[in-house]
């Protein structure tokens, strides 16, 4: 078995309202950075995971952010894996 690691990234779709984002965005105009627009907040994930090879471990850590980590109604994520 190889460990890798997997960045995950977890991010409102384009088309969802993003609320936090949007509060953020008011907060830098008010304070003075009247150059920053559009923020979007969504999540930073990292795991560790042990697998045959990269492709079973590509293959666990989708069916992990299609089960848990992202909310594929509202979210879209995309990952990284490397060896550890």
């Amino acid at each position: 078995m190889t460990k890798f690691r997997a960045e995950i990234e977890v991010m409102p779709k384009k088309e969802i309202l993003d609320p936090q984002g949007k509060a953020v965005t008011g907060s830098m105009k008010n304070l003075g950075l009247t150059e920053i627009h559009n923020v979007r907040i969504g999540k930073h994930i990292t795991l560790e995971i042990e697998a045959e090879n990269a492709e079973v471990a590509n293959a666990k850590v989708d069916q992990a952010c299609k089960s848990l980590l992202a909310n594929l109604i509202m979210e879209s994520y995309t990952f990284k894996i490397a060896e550890v």
